[in-house]
């Protein structure tokens, strides 16, 4: 019998994909717990509106992150922070402070779970940092933090 994958079924297939199984297997384990579906012409043709719909979906979303990749990569950013003597700042420059500067700068809205920092910002300087903007796709840009006046 032929079944479409819902879930990961070790030893079977992936999510996703028409295999060939035992009807009995199919019938007591798969479709009853409901790892698969039977392989109809509707749910055949349900699949491949599914994949193309993610297919889409990561398209538009890797066109977006080629745009603000483009936008940002090689840019500078400079922050305003406070610091004691011998330029330690108080507390450290986090990256939803970078964020924000970054929106303030260029107007470009980002999550701070992207931006990677090499090490802690905690003195004064320029640092190098990566955003992640997609799989395969990061920009690197320069923070410089200077004193508040």
């Amino acid at each position: 019998m032929k079944v479409i994958l819902l879930k990961d079924v070790k030893g079977t297939g992936k999510a996703g994909t028409v295999v060939e199984v035992a009807d009995g297997y199919a019938r007591n384990f798969l479709l009853s717990k409901g790892f698969a579906l039977e392989a109809t012409a509707k749910n055949l043709n349900d699949l491949e509106g599914k994949r193309a719909s993610i297919q889409h979906r990561l398209d538009t979303e890797k066109a977006a992150a080629m745009e603000i990749e483009s936008k940002l990569k090689g840019r500078s950013v400079t922050i305003k922070a406070k610091a004691g003597q011998g330029g330690k700042l108080f507390g450290s420059v986090t990256s939803s402070v970078i964020c924000d500067a970054i929106k303030k700068s260029y107007g470009v809205e980002l999550d701070k779970k992207k931006v990677v920092l090499k090490n802690d910002i905690k003195t004064y300087g320029d640092f190098g940092i990566d955003i992640k903007l997609s799989q395969g796709i990061s920009a690197n840009m320069t923070v410089k933090v200077e004193p508040e006046e």
